[in-house]
C-alpha cells in the first residue's frame, strides 16, 4: 500500500466540568514505512524545506533514519516486528513550511492485514512528550478499539491523569480516530478526527498546501482562544510537573 493523505475535520466535546465544543479542518499523513524514501517529490522533501515534509526529529527517537528510531521505539515497548504483518503504517501531520505541531501520531501493526496494535505518540505546548502503547481488538473487524492509562498534561482544565480509549476504523477510502478520555470512570472527553482518503501525488499536495496553509497556526490559536472561552466559564487550572515538560522516548 502507497502512502496517502486523510483530509478532514477534528471534532472536540467536553463533557465536565463544563460542556464544551468545537471543530475546524484537518489532515493527516499516512505512511507506509517500507517506502518511506517515495516520499520525496518536488513539493514534499524528508529531512529539508519543502511546502511539506517530514522530519524525523519531530518525533521518538535522534536518528535523521526515521525507520532506525521506529525500531528502538519497538524495543523499548518489548514489540518485536516478527509477530506483524510487515506492512507498517505511521499516521501523523507533516511540516507546513517548515511549521508543525503534532497533538497525536500513530505507529499502526497489524496482524492479518488487520489493525492489531498501535503506539500513540502525544505531544502536549509544554514542550513534553509521551507514547501510549495500545493494544487494538475488533468485535466487528472494522472498529478496533483498545486502552491505556493516561501519565502526561495535556489540557490545564484536565487532571494529568485519566485514561485513554482509543476506536480507529481503518478503511481503504477513510480513516477515523476517536479517543475518550475518562477521569474517576467519568467521561470528560471526546476528540475525533474523520478524513477521506486522497493519493498521495503533487496534484493533492498543492491542493492540501492552499487548504490548509496555515494549518499549525490555527490548531495553536483555536486551542489559546478554546482555553480562554473555558477560563471564562469559570474552569479551574491545573500546572504540568516537570516530567510533563519532558519529551520521553
Amino acid at each position: 500500500m502507497k502512502h496517502k493523505y486523510y483530509d478532514g475535520m477534528i471534532y472536540h466535546k467536553r463533557y465536565s466540568p463544563k460542556k464544551h465544543e468545537f471543530k475546524y479542518k484537518f489532515f493527516m499523513l499516512d505512511m507506509n514505512l517500507s517506502i518511506i524514501e517515495k516520499l520525496k517529490n518536488r513539493f514534499f522533501s524528508i529531512n529539508s524545506f519543502n511546502l511539506f515534509s517530514f522530519s524525523s526529529k519531530d518525533h521518538f527517537g535522534k536518528s535523521d533514519d526515521f525507520n532506525e528510531n521506529v525500531k528502538g521505539l519497538l524495543k523499548s515497548f518489548s514489540l518485536n516486528s516478527k509477530d506483524f504483518d510487515s506492512q507498517m503504517r505511521f499516521v501523523t501531520l507533516p511540516r507546513i513550511m517548515g511549521f508543525v505541531f503534532n497533538p497525536i501520531s500513530l505507529i499502526i501493526l497489524f496482524k492479518n492485514s488487520k489493525p492489531s496494535f498501535m503506539l500513540a505518540e502525544v505531544h502536549n505546548y509544554n514542550g513534553g512528550r509521551v507514547v501510549y502503547p495500545v493494544k487494538l481488538q475488533s468485535n466487528d473487524g472494522k472498529t478496533f478499539k483498545g486502552e491505556s492509562t493516561k501519565d502526561m498534561y495535556v489540557s490545564p482544565f484536565f487532571k494529568r491523569d485519566g485514561d485513554y480509549r482509543f476506536s480507529i476504523r481503518y478503511e481503504e477510502e477513510n480513516f477515523s480516530l476517536n479517543i475518550l478520555l475518562f477521569e474517576n470512570e467519568q467521561k470528560v472527553l471526546s476528540s475525533t478526527f474523520q478524513g477521506k482518503t486522497l493519493s498521495f501525488n503533487e496534484k493533492n499536495i498543492l491542493k492540501l498546501f492552499f487548504k490548509h496553509t496555515f494549518l499549525t497556526f490555527w490548531v495553536v490559536t483555536r486551542t489559546i482562544y478554546e482555553t480562554i472561552k473555558l477560563k471564562i466559564k469559570g474552569l479551574s487550572w491545573n500546572k504540568p510537573l516537570a516530567k510533563d515538560q519532558v519529551r520521553r522516548y
